[in-house]
Order: C-alpha cells, then structure tokens, then sequence
C-alpha cells in the first residue's frame, strides 16, 4: 500500500477523530488529505502509518498480566472492567459509535493500541492471538423494545437485521480464527425466546456444534449488586472441557443495595461535581428537574393507559426502592425512573452521575460526552459488578487452559517463562 492508502485504511478502521489524535493534525488537515488523496511530502506524519498499523494486531504488553482478551462491542468498557479486575490486559478493543469510543479512550487512555470501528469491516489477522473472547453483542434486534419498535415500523428485526442482528456471526467468525481458551457473551434475556427460540438455537449450535465450545448461559439479574431490576443473558463458552458451574455465582439477596446508595445526598456530603450539582450542599442542578409541562403529560399518559388496563406509565422511585431496568431511551424523558422530590414537587431524572453509579461504574470514571450521549451509553452497558462476578468464577479455568498451553510449548519457546 503506498501512503495514501494506508491513510485510507486507517481511517476505515479507527475513525476521523480517533486517527487525528493519534497523527497529530487536525481534523481539518485530515479530511484535506483524504479528500485530495495526497499527503504533503514535507509531512513527517506519515512515518507513524506503519506503526500505528502494526500496533492493531501487535500491541505492547505489560507482561504482568494473567491473561489477555479482547473487548468487542465494548461500549465504554463494562465487561473489561470485570475481567482487569481478575488479572487479564486487554490487548484489543472494537467499538463503532464515536461517541462511545471518545469515553472508552479517556478512560484507557493508557492503551497500547487504538479503538477499531466496525467490526464488520476487519480482517481478523488485525486481530491478536488472545486467551478470551468478551463480546457484548448488540442486543436492540432481540429486545423486547426493539422487536416490538421494528414490527410497528415493519422492519425486520433478529438475525434478519442486517446491520445488528448479524453482527453475531462476526463473533463467530473471529472464534473459529483466533480460536480463544474462553468467551463471554451477554446479551438481552428475550434473546432466549426471540422467534420462537430459533435464534438463541442457532446461536447455541454454532457455538457448541460448528465451533467446538463447552457452553453455559444463565439469565443474571443485577437486582442486588445494584438498586435495579435488570435482566440479560450471558454465555459462558470454553474451548476444552472444564469444569464450569454456576453453581458457584453469588448472587446478593434482591434489594440488598437501595438508590440512595447510588443518589447525590444533596446535604453537602459529597463534593460539588459542577456539571450535575452545584451550591454548599452539592445540589441537584435545576436542568434534571422535569419541568410542569413534562411531569403533567406523564401523569396523563399513565391514567390513559390504566384506564385501558396496560401498565405504561413512569416509575417513580425514592430512596428505599429498586428502579427499572435503565434503557438507552433515558435520555428522552426519563419516564422509567424518576426520583422523588416529596410531595406537591416535580420527580427528576437521574444525573449521569447516578446512571454510571447505577450500572456499577466508580466515580473515578470520566464522562466526556454530553448528557444524551451518557445516558445512552450508560443505558446500553452491562453491569459492572455482576461481569466482575462472573470473572472470579471463570478465572481458575482460564488460567488452567493457559497452564496447559504453557506446558505444550517447547522450553524455548515457553513465553511465560521468558517473562
């Protein structure tokens, strides 16, 4: 490939913004250059083409880790979260929405290696040998939501959505390639009926039948490790035979964490974070409060559906209960919880904040996107708490797959014994 080229392909894989960070330049020049397909011969910038290349399917490693494994479909890094926390080093991460990619970047801004777009579009020789698959695949052509969504628009929805429900079979075709000791699959728990349960049997077979993988699923609810009802499927596969059970997943009693755990105290006892609270007492911002106009329609729109017997209507929470499952759709009206301010007061939306303490995350994590943008990525993550539980319960078979490979290697060739 001569230079151009390589700027195309670059572009391709990693994304305007993402590749004017990494090349230095402006986004301004790089389109210039794209656009005219000619880079200046003066500019040193294209020096670094190879290299950044070359980093995709050879990242630097640390040595210190247990294990590696790639993060596909990665949002803004829930499912990794739980497996760094047992030891392993992402070696590679694939996530198509700009938004998504700029809060997974700020947040592993220490990567050795760059945020892949579509996955559609990569070779897997892009992609590095790895122990462990993670892969939260798009969930919207499975869920309830979205089939019901895609019906009423007459769209196809499941495996007959080309642009999500297939992506499934990307999965499938970087497995059979890359061959990893272990996987991690989740997904929404309607993807268990959805067609009659033809697709989840397509799933399974390919995995088990085509692909050779022991595999386990069970429906998790996160009720417990945080104050919300939510409910999603996660596939456990390995390449030998183990002996997996989850049996040992601890699950806390429902209920056990309330949402004043993850709420502003709004008394003065947390510090002031200026975007979502202001004022001594590290108030609520004004901007989260529902406006009369808003909180009115609500309140009607749940009478009309009572009076016609549905169950639509918001869901109003305090700081003893359980919320709804949190959607990617909160961002719209937050209708599916709404916080109580007391009596004869307009309820709030959670903060962004509180959606992040909601889905598990830390404080610690940075949010650089605009409130819609956070709320849609914390709506369309995973749990951070239940991924770090199922990564204690994986990690004694990982780690026995990779010290059987490790004792298959000739003693020159044995890497964990060089490091």
């Amino acid at each position: 490939m001569n230079n151009v080229q390589k700027l195309e392909k670059l572009h391709q894989l990693l994304g305007e913004d993402q590749l004017s960070e990494l090349l230095g330049i402006s986004n301004k020049t790089l389109k210039n250059w794209l656009k005219e397909k000619c880079i200046p011969k003066e500019s040193t910038v294209a020096a670094k083409f190879d290299q950044i290349l070359d980093s995709i399917p050879n990242p630097q490693r640390t040595g210190a880790a247990a294990f590696s494994f790639i993060d596909l479909f990665a949002g803004i890094g829930g499912i990794r979260r739980g497996f760094e926390s047992i030891g392993g080093e992402c070696v590679f991460t694939s996530e198509w929405d700009k938004y998504s990619q700029i809060t997974y970047r700020k947040n592993y801004s220490e990567d050795h290696h760059p945020v892949v777009g579509d996955i559609t579009k990569i070779d897997t020789a892009l992609i590095p040998d790895h122990d462990v698959l993670l892969a939260g695949f798009p969930c919207q052509p499975f869920s309830l939501a979205g089939v019901s969504k895609k019906n009423s628009l007459g769209r196809a929805h499941g495996f007959e959505c080309n642009t999500q429900g297939t992506l499934f079979f990307d999965v499938e075709r970087i497995i059979a390639a890359k061959k990893p000791k272990a996987f991690l699959l989740e997904n929404v728990k309607n993807l268990m009926s959805h067609d009659k349960g033809k697709t989840f049997k397509v799933i399974t077979q390919t995995l088990e039948e085509k692909l050779g993988y022991k595999i386990f699923y069970k429906v998790i609810d996160a009720n417990g490790f945080v104050p919300q009802n939510r409910q999603r499927i996660f596939i456990v596969g390995f390449r030998d035979d183990v002996p997996f059970s989850w049996a040992e997943f601890q699950q806390p009693e429902k209920g056990a964490v309330k949402m004043r755990n993850i709420l502003h105290p709004e008394n003065g006892k947390e510090a002031v974070e200026e975007r979502y609270t202001v004022g001594p007492s590290a108030t609520v911002r004004q901007e989260f409060i529902l406006s009369t106009k808003l909180w009115k329609y609500l309140q009607d729109y749940k009478k009309k559906h009572e009076k016609a017997g549905n169950g639509f209507g918001f869901g109003l929470v305090n700081g003893e209960d359980t919320c709804r499952t949190l959607s990617a759709r909160y961002h719209k009206d937050g209708s599916e919880i709404l916080i109580s301010r007391g009596q004869n007061k307009n309820p709030r939306r959670l903060t962004p904040r509180e959606c992040a303490r909601l889905m598990g995350y830390p404080d610690s994590l940075e949010i650089p996107v605009s409130n819609t943008q956070a709320y849609r990525q914390f709506g369309n993550s995973v749990v951070v708490p239940v991924i770090a539980e199922i990564a204690r319960i994986m990690k004694p078979h990982i780690m026995e797959l990779v010290a059987q490979d490790c004792r298959s290697l000739p003693e020159q060739q044995n890497l964990w014994q060089i490091a």
